[in-house]
């Protein structure tokens, strides 16, 4: 696939995703979790990439949304599906869809959405997605206990790229094993020459370790589900409070994660504890020794009346002995049970083996002398026992339960891509219920070439209620309406005509989205696209005059199925040229059979200015009750609206005693 003739996808963009494993897969599938692997790629990045993979592979030029205001009812259809989204990959994996004018990509979304309303989004589901997330690639991961060592620069190259977690080393012969021996838990070697060598300390002879990193390194699988542990366990509560199937076995995966920790230390297991604790805890057990032994040693003198006669003590001195020799004769005791008090205290305290309990005992011993202190090259041999042993039985653990989780990855990351995709459909299914959504029907879905004539598009809505009013929903008056050609649609000021207008566009963009619409049923044809024209804020300047009738005759030569929404045209300019204007929009867009709905006070008028009959509907007002007008807020066909200030003017007619002022002026309506 060329990643460059996909929209909106450069030549960076592109590099980022060839460093996939399998782009064309995750580009025809619109996979945004699989892109976001791609360097450089954030979420919203991958969602646009996605979508415009989307659009290459239904053949879809884009470009529905023609104005502005089309785009911002866009804005709000998708923002009303992102409100409902837990995660923020659910509300970036929404950016892909879009109105599309290719009935095979809104019939590929509506069979997703059939299937989204048939969940059912409950608080616990929900609370679960919460904590879910993409997977985190781990960041670096050293092991600094161990390395890997080799005689060849090539591979020792290789081993620098394929298991950047190590150490590794250059050697020439066995003595250099021997050297790194001592000062790494474990040595693996990558020549076979060295096979059978007899080597002190953890020297494993591995020649195809670089094809099984993994093996070499369990670190790097563990890091993964260490990095990712709050996510996988959200995922899996997200599988046990919903209905969907966990692709593996959850309560083996839980019991996986309980053995590691958030930094990918193995948990659990009593011998790395005490060995762990033996190691952290070795220079203050033998601190302590030594008080034990001292206390114990000053005691004894302390109760014992030593007695050298003078002329003992002086044949001593003139002998060269030295005060401990004399404390060697009067205390051999007292010393010898000084020693084994401080012994057994640092076999006791840090939970000793027996063969480790006789490399402990060398810590004290020697002759005779007071104050008894350590042995520190015993206390240092001692230490490194423990810490590598302590490492070798890390090693083994991680590499045990690194075996028991390399099965579970696959089925881990679809656990997580399941949980993510679940939010995106309960997100569907909470704005199709918050909303009393409905498929609605397209006419003439076997249709789908490019160039074909078509039939002027219309749109049916039954008891549709718009949900970006600035209202409650459940308080929004329901409205029918139906459009066949081009209307001009009248009413009363505040009855509801904008409104009307973006219902109207909302329910098309759903629909070509592949939406549940806001509705009781709606009926539509496609549109290739939507323009839609707010109100003008005052009067234009002659140059946005002359620019805004550019834009219209743009418009009226454009294809011959589109929908076109005008918001009161007329205020652009004086009214009497606002109408002569609008009735010769409205001509050019009869003649091409397009479908517009045109709002305008000056329907009388634009009537009378049009060469050819033009439809007028009305939103009709039953009349004023307190001084606020009562409305019908479902536009009446082949109707006239009447204004405002006639229906006052009417009902002060109706209200004076001197009523001939009030109806001559009515007259005039």
């Amino acid at each position: 696939m060329e990643f460059e003739s996909i929209p909106g996808v450069g030549s960076k963009t592109a590099d980022s995703l060839a460093e996939l494993d399998d782009p064309e897969t995750a580009l025809r599938n619109g996979d945004v979790l699989t892109l976001m692997a791609a360097p450089g790629l954030s979420e919203g990045r991958a969602a646009a990439v996605a979508r415009g993979a989307i659009r290459k592979r239904h053949d879809d030029p884009g470009g529905l949304l023609a104005t502005e205001q089309a785009r911002t009812i866009y804005d709000s259809v998708l923002s009303l599906l992102q409100e409902r989204a837990v995660t923020t990959y659910a509300e970036k994996r929404l950016e892909t869809l879009y109105p599309s004018r290719r009935q095979s990509r809104i019939d590929e979304v509506r069979n997703a959405v059939k299937d989204a309303l048939q969940r059912e989004p409950t608080p616990e589901a929900r609370d679960a997605l919460a904590d879910v997330a993409p997977l985190e690639s781990p960041s670096n991961c050293r092991v600094r206990q161990r390395c890997v060592a080799t005689t060849d620069a090539e591979q020792y190259a290789a081993a620098q790229e394929d298991l950047p977690e190590l150490s590794a080393e250059i050697v020439d012969d066995g003595h250099d094993i021997e050297e790194l021996a001592r000062s790494y838990a474990t040595v693996i070697v990558l020549d076979e020459a060295f096979a059978g060598g007899d080597f002190s300390g953890d020297v494993r002879v591995l020649p195809d370790a670089l094809d099984s990193p993994e093996d070499v390194v369990p670190e790097r699988l563990l890091a993964f589900f260490a990095t990712n542990r709050e996510t996988l366990l959200a995922a899996a509560r997200v599988h046990e409070t919903s209905d969907l199937e966990p692709p593996c076995d959850l309560d083996a995966l839980t019991d996986g994660l309980d053995r590691v920790d958030a930094d990918g230390t193995i948990v659990g297991d009593d011998e790395l504890t005490r060995l762990e604790n033996a190691v952290d805890d070795l220079d203050a057990a033998v601190g302590t020794a030594e008080s034990v032994a001292n206390d114990h040693l000053r005691d004894a003198i302390r109760e014992r009346d030593v007695t050298i006669e003078g002329q003992d003590f002086l044949s001593l001195v003139e002998q060269g002995a030295r005060v401990d020799s004399l404390l060697d004769r009067e205390l051999d005791d007292a010393f010898d049970t000084a020693l084994e008090k401080a012994r057994d205290h640092l076999r006791e305290s840090l939970d000793l083996t027996a063969s480790e309990g006789d490399l402990a005992d060398r810590v004290f011993d020697g002759e005779p002398t007071f104050p008894i202190e350590r042995r520190s090259e015993a206390v240092s041999r001692l230490e490194t026992e423990l810490t590598a042993t302590r490492d070798r039985r890390a090693t083994e653990l991680k590499t045990e339960l690194a075996d028991d989780l390399a099965d579970l990855k696959p089925a881990a990351e679809e656990l997580v891509r399941n949980a993510l995709e679940l939010d995106v459909k309960l997100a569907i299914a909470a704005y199709a219920r918050d909303f009393d959504c409905v498929l609605p029907e397209f006419v003439d879905d076997d249709s789908d070439g490019a160039d074909e004539t078509r039939s002027t598009p219309d749109i049916a809505i039954e008891g549709g209620r718009s949900p970006i009013l600035d209202v409650d929903f459940e308080n929004v008056e329901p409205v029918d309406y139906a459009v066949d050609g081009v209307t001009l649609l009248s009413g009363v000021n505040s009855g509801g005509k904008t409104s009307l207008l973006d219902l109207v566009a909302l329910v098309v963009i759903a629909a070509q989205m592949g939406l549940p619409v806001p509705a009781e049923a709606v009926r539509l044809e496609r549109v290739s696209e939507l323009h839609y024209y707010a109100k003008s804020q005052g009067t234009l300047d002659a140059g946005a005059f002359e620019s805004t009738l550019r834009e219209f005759g743009d418009l009226v030569a454009g294809a011959d199925d589109r929908f076109v929404l005008v918001d009161e045209l007329e205020s652009i300019t004086e009214p009497g040229a606002s109408a002569k204007i609008i009735a010769g929009i409205l001509e050019a867009l009869d003649r091409q059979n397009a479908t517009a709905v045109v709002v305008s006070h000056l329907a009388r008028e634009i009537r009378e200015a049009a060469a050819t009959a033009v439809a007028v509907d009305g939103i009709e007002a039953v009349g004023l009750v307190d001084g606020e007008l009562e409305v019908n807020r479902s536009p009446v066909k082949d109707h006239l609206a009447r204004s405002t200030p006639e229906l006052i003017v009417e009902k002060l007619a109706d209200d004076a005693d001197d009523s001939e002022f009030y109806a001559s002026l009515l007259e005039k309506f």
